[in-house]
């Protein structure tokens, strides 16, 4: 236990630097999976309205405007 404290006194900016990067690599994964749920999540509620058009359960105006919905304060018609 006291050459793992020697050791990390010693290299201390090492570990810093490795922390940061651990940090940085992390918040990108997060982002990257919550963007692609997202994104995933969105073509999949436009897929159904596609579909309830297409079997005549809405009328293409209404489908154009659900797409046009925003979600979350965002416009999703991209």
């Amino acid at each position: 236990m006291v050459e793992l404290i020697t050791a990390l006194s010693n290299n201390f900016g090492v570990f810093m630097m490795l922390m940061i990067f651990a940090v940085i690599l992390t918040t990108t994964v997060v982002r990257a999976v919550v963007t692609i749920a997202s994104t995933n999540t969105r073509e999949r509620s436009r897929r159904e309205i596609a579909a309830y058009i297409a079997e005549g359960s809405i009328t293409p105006d209404q489908g154009e405007r659900l797409l046009k919905t925003a979600v979350n304060g965002k416009d999703s018609s991209c």
